[in-house]
């Protein structure tokens, strides 16, 4: 199981970044996929995830309306679009495979992360 994100780096405040993830060694197409971040010195949070169809997507306030989960089945990526980023955005994003239970989402897989950095 393999997977890999890409997208990161330095970006100003108000600016955007699209991150991208790459699946390999599952069957892509039956997992929630994810995206969680973890800044220095803080635990891991979850900002989006996408049910198997792309149907049905969730987002926490602190980035509601500014991050967009995708993702292409055919491909086997999924996509975190993030606009009007903020200093506070600064994190290690990663990418996860997993799915719903009645407690809550819980990755099986994760990927090694990449680094965002909204500074000026």
């Amino acid at each position: 199981v393999q997977l890999v994100e890409s997208g990161g780096g330095l970006v100003q405040p108000g600016g955007s970044l699209r991150l991208s993830c790459a699946a390999s060694g599952f069957t892509f197409s039956n997992y929630v996929m994810s995206w969680y971040r973890q800044a220095p010195g803080k635990e891991r949070e979850l900002v989006a995830t996408t049910t198997s169809a792309g149907g049905s997507t969730n987002y926490p306030d602190s980035v509601k309306g500014r991050f967009t989960i995708s993702r292409d089945n055919a491909k086997n990526e999924v996509y975190l679009q993030m606009n009007n980023l903020k200093p506070e955005d600064t994190a290690v994003y990663y990418c996860g495979a997993g799915r719903w239970y009645p407690y809550g989402y819980s990755p099986n897989y994760w990927g090694q992360g990449t680094q965002v950095t909204v500074s000026s």
